[in-house]
């Protein structure tokens, strides 16, 4: 098949959309047969992939960074984005198009007008998504609803990340839901630690390193962690917190947020680190955490956090309860008390470490990991094709 993949967002960039696009790219290219053309936004690092040609758009500069979510600047940047996709689409004639996001209206528009099959990448929920982030945008959350909805029927197929999306899809209609969870693509599970991070920050050795990696937006939760942490402390919990991630703004802010709380010495923020040396970060850590407030969508992150053999705190919400329970993690209620309790609990008893990280390296290994993608990515385009004909002859789009 010849593929137009819309994937509206800088790219590559460390974070996790893109960290899912480039694994799904990865996954096309490997299959061999397939042609990919693949639209984005003109910020991000260089990557290549034998049979696929990355397109750029030509976002204005002064729009600035484009963070995770729906903003203003995202808005710009889709007219750059939509106007480049129109352009290789009337150029490339293709088969299918793979849309994520916002790009997936651009779709529905493509199959109306020229016949062209789409695939709705389904990493969040787009009503739920704005509503929730603009809260002044709740009396059009119908609307919203009612518009993703029609993207949804209208797709060859819907691609949830996750059991909460697949609902969401079938209760809104979709004609064929096809999961595709995140895994774990970390470089080496086995890593051992090096000390380096002890070093660098100052801590104390033989203290457990309590550690969050990933961006610090408010549905993230790591007021939630830094609030548990507090009381943890109090409660004469022995370890230390450590927090990988975050743009110069946020951290900033949470800089002020740990002197506030009269953390400081106890929490460390340590800045951005590369997708592609996670696994030296997290080999550094006793106790992972995954604080997620808000969303139904799973994290990412928990798939190489738990394929770490890292024992893993998430907070007890369907973004993680659908996908892993106290067999594999700890689940904790998302309150400060619950929080400090699990923590407590953690750092104090190293066989109850050593069980849940087992564990859960043990659940990745089964169905979390690169291979298990592939086998999942030829499924779908294979029955997208099937049921489709894409690929069979060529279509003459005008």
């Amino acid at each position: 098949m010849k593929i137009l993949y819309l994937a509206p967002h800088a790219f590559y960039v460390d974070r996790g959309t893109p960290i899912s696009v480039d694994l799904n790219l990865r996954a096309i290219s490997d299959r061999g047969r397939d042609e990919v053309h693949v639209c984005v936004y003109g910020r991000g690092e260089d990557r290549a992939y034998p049979n696929v040609t990355v397109h750029r758009a030509d976002v204005p500069r002064w729009v600035g960074e484009i963070g995770p979510g729906f903003s203003a600047k995202k808005l710009l940047a889709d007219v750059s984005l939509f106007r480049l996709a129109g352009q290789v689409f009337r150029r490339e004639r293709p088969d299918l198009v793979y849309a994520g996001e916002e790009a997936v209206f651009l779709a529905t528009r493509l199959r109306r007008r020229f016949g062209v099959p789409y695939v709705y990448d389904m990493d969040s929920s787009l009503a739920q998504q704005l509503v929730e982030k603009k809260r002044w945008l709740r009396p059009l959350a119908g609307c919203f609803a009612w518009c993703e909805g029609r993207a949804i029927r209208g797709a060859a197929a819907c691609v949830p990340v996750c059991p909460a999306l697949a609902d969401v899809a079938r209760s809104r209609g979709a004609e064929h839901v096809e999961l595709l969870p995140d895994i774990s693509d970390l470089a080496d599970p086995d890593r051992p630690a090096t000390g380096f991070l002890r070093e660098r920050l100052g801590l104390p050795p033989g203290r457990p390193i309590l550690m969050y990696v990933g961006n610090l937006e408010a549905y993230q939760g790591v007021d939630l962690l830094l609030g548990g942490y507090e009381l943890a402390l109090r409660q004469q919990a022995d370890l230390e917190l450590v927090i990988v991630g975050g743009s110069d703004a946020d951290l900033a802010a949470y800089r002020r947020k740990v002197e506030r709380r009269g953390l400081a010495g106890r929490a460390h923020l340590l800045g951005r680190w590369p997708a592609a040396r996670l696994d030296e970060v997290l080999a550094e850590a006793d106790i992972l955490a995954s604080p997620r407030v808000r969303g139904i969508n799973t994290p990412q992150k928990i798939f190489p956090y738990l394929h770490s053999g890292r024992p893993v705190l998430m907070t007890d919400l369907l973004t993680h309860n659908q996908v892993v329970d106290n067999s594999v993690c700890r689940l904790a209620a998302p309150t400060p008390a619950a929080f400090a309790s699990a923590m407590k609990e953690l750092a104090d008893d190293a066989g109850l470490r050593a069980r849940l990280g087992a564990a859960g390296r043990a659940f990745v290994e089964a169905g979390h990991v690169y291979a298990a993608h592939r086998r999942r990515v030829d499924r779908l385009l294979d029955g997208v094709a099937a049921r489709h004909a894409c690929g069979a002859a060529d279509t003459a789009h005008t």
